[in-house]
């Protein structure tokens, strides 16, 4: 007597998987926490998501569109780089006017 084993009757490409699962989104959640003698010292919590972009504005993710180093649309945030800059050249200018007086 042999056995035979049966193959499932549809077989998903990887393709296929991964789209229905762009399409209805997946959330994998974790936490990692390390302690010593009952003293919590380090917690790690990951939550990814993954999904379409059309999927996640339904579902109300959208932090991308308003993130300055991912959206090239909008001005990046006043971090004080340009008064650094014009403080900078001020600087430089007095030093050229004082070398110049010392020469002259």
């Amino acid at each position: 007597m042999s056995f035979q084993m049966q193959s499932p009757l549809q077989q998903d490409s990887l393709a296929d998987v991964l789209e229905r699962i762009l399409d209805k989104g997946i959330v994998i959640a974790g936490d990692i926490s390390i302690s010593l003698v009952g003293i919590e010292l380090l917690t790690i919590r990951l939550r990814l998501l993954v999904a379409t972009v059309d999927k996640a504005r339904e579902m109300g993710i959208n932090w991308w569109e308003s993130d300055p180093r991912l959206c090239i649309t909008q001005a990046p945030a006043s971090d004080g780089s340009a008064a650094l800059l014009d403080r900078l050249e001020r600087i430089e200018t007095q030093i050229g006017q004082l070398a110049a007086a010392r020469e002259g």
